[in-house]
Formats: structure tokens, C-alpha cells, sequence
């Protein structure tokens, strides 16, 4: 067998192989012996047929053709395995002459990856603060989360609570009667039916109101009708926020001796949330750079393929539908999604390489203790449900993604500590937020 092999353009090598005639003469005694098993001959009995007699029965280019089906393959792992070329995807094959065999197979191999002098990689960090206004908006927030509803002698507005006698009538039959209803009037929220709370707005305590409504179609029988609302306001209450003081300040959530102090920690938690942004900014950045200042990618495209084709996977598992129902949803085509993927995708690839590259070269590895002490963790942090995580994550597989998901972390704290000015990472400290104050408070509110 006689092979020559030449690089290609991104990734990709052609290997050109001719089969020498002693294997193809094998390959076609093969060929033989599969089809007598196979093919009934007039006068034989099956497998018995001589082979002389099965060639003129099937014709010449029938054998060679079987032949040739199970020389490819064979001779093929064997010119890859002598040239140490390492495929990472099914080759594309090109015959060249049958008989003997010769043809050529361009096969996708490892990505090249060079990344020079990475050490010079740098980003910008940015520095943080909360700014006031939206310092001021969370507190807003809170306080309108912490708000009452009191009675009030007005006309009815979005937002309130009406208790009212309603009647409604379509078509001269009466679909609704409740005396003493509530209602909480939101914005753009139905109630009962197109139009009614929408005509709520605007009653006076104590007068009736005919508010016109309609059924919405495809609903009953009355789909499509109209008819009238009869309603009498009783009570009104109005949403109070409450005085931004002291005195609030130790209502929310666990409770803060003044109003400086959950300014403070307000303002501790907005500088928290945007200094985490501009750590991953910094570290998107960072990786950004290190693909930039590569000596060298290369790569086949079907690694941009597979990456497309994950995407897709996670967007449709996101909807909880398969990739045909998803593909249905967004209404695009298979062809038109990939198209719309390809840069987002070429990107990540990039990115990928340049991180295991990076891994490589800082001789990055992780040790069997740090998976099982991650493992623990995962497993603490998970509640009555921290044995069953444990078992997953201690099999053969679940071992090998903490395993990668330890090494990409390694690599991206690495990163950072390269391309920080000072040539440090910087550690951020959590603190504990205003979860329990926004869960105290919508109990309030809901009560």
C-alpha cells in the first residue's frame, strides 16, 4: 500500500492511498466468500457456488464493488494509524480507480493551537460603586414591597383594592353575581372578563356603574357576545408606602438598627452584584485577549458544527420542547438557526481551544482529592438531596465533568492572574443580601 498525506487548511489533512494489487486480490476473496453466503445461483446450492460462476452471475464490478466496501475502511485505519495522523471525525472519501483501489480521504484532525507569549495578556478591570440613583430605586423598591392598603374616600385607581357588588349580564342572561367581591386592580391584568377592570377605574363608593364587556372568542357559547357590568363600589383601599425612617428601616427583613444602616447595606449589595459583572466582564475580556494575541487556531469545521449543534440543544431544552418543536417556535429554519449560530459558535470554539491550550501549557491538572473534596461540596449544598448528588457525581461520568468543570475554573483563575495589571487576581468577598428582607415583605403584601 503506498500513501502520501498533505496538511490542509483548517485542520484537515488529505491522505492519498493506492492498494497494492496482493490486497486488493485478498479484499476480493473476501468479497467472495460474503456474497455465495448471500446470492442464490441457478444450478448451486447457496454458498456453494463456485466463484467463477458468481462473478459471471453477478458481474465483475459487483465483486470489486464488495470489495472495495471492506478494503476502504481497512486500509484506511491502517494509512492513518502508520502516518500518526489523529482524525477526530469520519473522513470524506474520493475514489479514484476500483480496481486497483485507489482513492483520497480528507479527514478533520486536532486543532493547532500556538499561543505565543500569553504572560503579556492583559484587560481592564473596572472599578465600581453603587450609584444613587439606583440606591435610592431599592429602596423604593422595598418600601413599596413593605407597603399597606388602607381605605380611602376617593374614586377607584389602578393598583387598589375594591370590594364591590357585581353583576353581569350577556346577551340578557346573568353569567356573574358575587356580592362584597375584592378585586386588586394591576396593570394590564384581566379580571373575569376583557374590560372590567378597565371600567372599575374611575367608580365612585357607594354609585353604580355599568361597565360594558366581552366574552372572548373560542371561550363558550357566548364567545364573541357583549354585554353589561353592573358594579357598587363598597370599599376602596389605596396602597401606603411607609415613611422612609427609622422605624422601617427596622421592619425589613431581619431588621437594621436605623436608616443609615440599610442605606449601608443596600448600597453594599448593588456594589456586590456590579463588582461580580465586572469580574466576569474582566475575565470575558481576559479570554478575549488570549484568542487575539494567539500565534495560532486552527481548526476543522465541524468542531464549529457540533458547537452549533449544542447550542440548539440547550435553546430547545430551555422551552421544554425538542429541536423540531423549538425549531417550530422561533420559526426558523434548520439551515437558517445554524446560519444565525455560526459567529457565536466560531467564538466559543476559539475561546475553548485557547483555555485548554492555556491549561496544557500551565501544566493545569487536577488531583483525585480536589474532585472528591468538590464533590462533598456539591453534595453539602444540596439538601435532602446531598446522597443522591453525591452517587451521581461518584460515578465514572459525573467524576469527569467536575473534573473539567475544576480544570476550566483553574485555568480561568490563571487567566485572571495573568492579565490583572498588577498581576494578581482579585478575591471578592460575598455578603449577605436583602433576600430575607423581599421574602418578609412580599408575605406582607400578600397578606
Amino acid at each position: 500500500m503506498k500513501v502520501t498525506t498533505q496538511r490542509l487548511p483548517e485542520s484537515q489533512v488529505l491522505l492519498e492511498i493506492e492498494v497494492d494489487p496482493d490486497q486488493m486480490q485478498r479484499s476480493l476473496d473476501k468479497a467472495y466468500k460474503r456474497l455465495v453466503q448471500r446470492i442464490e445461483v441457478p444450478g448451486f446450492r447457496k454458498g456453494k457456488t463456485p466463484r467463477d460462476m458468481l462473478e459471471r452471475h453477478v458481474g465483475r464490478d459487483r465483486l470489486v464493488r464488495e470489495a472495495n466496501e471492506i478494503l476502504i475502511p481497512e486500509v484506511y485505519d491502517q494509512a492513518i494509524e502508520e502516518q500518526d495522523v489523529h482524525a477526530i471525525d469520519q473522513p470524506s472519501i474520493e475514489l479514484v480507480a476500483i480496481e486497483p483501489l485507489s482513492f483520497k480521504a480528507t479527514v478533520a484532525v486536532r486543532p493547532t493551537v500556538a499561543l505565543g507569549d500569553y504572560k503579556k495578556v492583559r484587560a481592564e478591570r473596572k472599578d465600581v460603586e453603587a450609584p444613587e440613583e439606583e440606591v435610592t430605586a431599592a429602596i423604593d423598591d422595598l418600601r413599596r414591597r413593605y407597603a399597606v392598603h388602607e381605605p380611602v374616600e376617593r374614586a377607584v385607581q389602578t393598583g387598589d383594592i375594591v370590594r364591590a357588588d357585581v353583576r353581569m349580564e350577556i346577551g340578557g342572561r346573568e353569567v356573574f353575581k358575587e356580592d362584597d367581591a375584592e378585586f386588586r386592580l394591576r396593570a394590564d391584568t384581566t379580571i373575569l372578563l376583557p374590560g372590567f377592570a378597565e371600567g372599575i377605574v374611575g367608580a365612585e363608593k357607594g354609585v353604580t356603574k355599568e361597565v360594558p364587556i366581552t366574552v372572548p372568542e373560542g371561550q363558550n357559547e357566548l364567545a364573541g357576545k357583549t354585554g353589561t357590568a353592573t358594579i357598587t363600589v363598597n370599599e376602596v383601599k389605596a396602597k401606603v408606602l411607609p415613611e422612609l425612617n427609622d422605624d422601617f428601616a427596622r421592619e425589613v427583613g431581619e431588621g437594621f438598627a436605623d436608616l443609615p444602616a440599610l442605606r449601608e447595606r443596600v448600597t453594599s449589595d448593588i456594589c456586590e452584584r456590579l463588582q461580580a459583572q465586572a469580574e466576569h466582564d474582566f475575565q470575558e475580556a481576559a479570554v478575549g485577549a488570549l484568542v487575539e494575541n494567539a500565534e495560532a487556531i486552527e481548526f476543522p469545521h465541524v468542531l464549529v458544527h457540533r458547537e452549533i449543534e449544542r447550542l440548539i440543544e440547550d435553546q430547545a431544552r430551555s422551552t421544554g420542547r425538542d429541536i423540531s418543536g423549538y425549531m417550530e417556535l422561533i420559526k426558523r429554519t434548520p439551515e437558517q438557526l445554524h446560519e444565525d449560530l455560526l459567529p457565536s459558535a466560531t467564538e466559543r470554539v476559539k475561546r475553548s481551544l485557547a483555555l485548554s491550550q492555556l491549561a496544557e501549557d500551565e501544566n493545569l491538572d487536577v488531583t483525585p482529592e480536589e474532585i472528591d473534596e468538590e464533590i462533598e461540596k456539591i453534595a453539602g449544598g444540596s439538601g435532602e438531596q446531598g446522597e443522591q448528588m453525591r452517587q451521581i457525581f461518584s460515578s465514572e461520568n459525573g467524576r469527569t465533568v467536575v473534573e473539567r468543570n475544576l480544570r476550566t475554573r483553574k485555568t480561568i483563575d490563571k487567566l485572571t492572574e495573568i492579565a490583572s495589571q498588577d498581576g494578581a487576581a482579585a478575591t471578592r468577598k460575598p455578603k449577605k443580601k436583602l433576600e430575607a428582607a423581599a421574602n418578609t415583605a412580599e408575605t406582607k403584601e400578600e397578606a
